[in-house]
């Protein structure tokens, strides 16, 4: 898989666009968009999703590898666990491949003791069902603490965050809109 940085920059220089010019599109300093382009900086979810909307892209495009085949299952071989650079939650796409897809299921993965503490909002729908451990959902700055078997599915407009207050793994299956990779 090409390496996310290049192909922003890449992304970038087929749009005709000037760092300049994407940084007064997604709002990220010209200096940060300039060492993303280097691989000598780490990209959040959030500033990606500014990136891929900005350059036109869905977030997808960005850790797909060049294939224009349908893929409609994924073998549990095929799940493998990523990490966002500077995020302690790990990921694994659960969804298949192919045009104008929708849904983004994932399986997340909350460290021990991990609390995100920038809450956010953003277009879509959010669904989650709690697999293993517990996890406590902050929606406007209110708690609701979810244990196995437990769900939480709300609109992403909300202010959002969450944490794993346990010290085990809390593992989460995510159904969200847009898709995010």
């Amino acid at each position: 898989m090409e390496e996310i940085h290049k192909k922003i920059k890449n992304l970038r220089l087929e749009k005709e666009l000037t760092l300049k010019e994407l940084s007064e599109e997604t709002g990220l300093s010209l200096s940060f968009l300039s060492q993303i382009e280097r691989g000598a900086s780490s990209l959040s979810i959030t500033s990606l999703k500014k990136l891929a909307d900005a350059l036109g892209v869905s977030m997808i495009y960005f850790f797909a590898e060049e294939n224009d085949e349908d893929n409609y299952f994924l073998s549990r071989k095929d799940q493998k666990l990523f990490r966002m650079n500077g995020e302690e939650r790990f990921y694994a796409r659960l969804s298949g491949t192919f045009h104008d897809r929708k849904l983004e299921p994932m399986k997340v993965v909350l460290p021990p003791y991990m609390k995100e503490e920038q809450a956010y909002s953003h277009p879509g729908e959010e669904f989650y069902y709690v697999l293993q451990g517990e996890v406590i959902f902050y929606l406007n700055e209110v708690a609701y603490h979810l244990a196995p078997g437990d769900t939480i599915h709300f609109p992403s407009e909300i202010k959002h965050t969450w944490e794993n207050p346990t010290r085990e793994d809390a593992v989460i299956l995510s159904i969200t809109t847009p898709i995010i990779f």
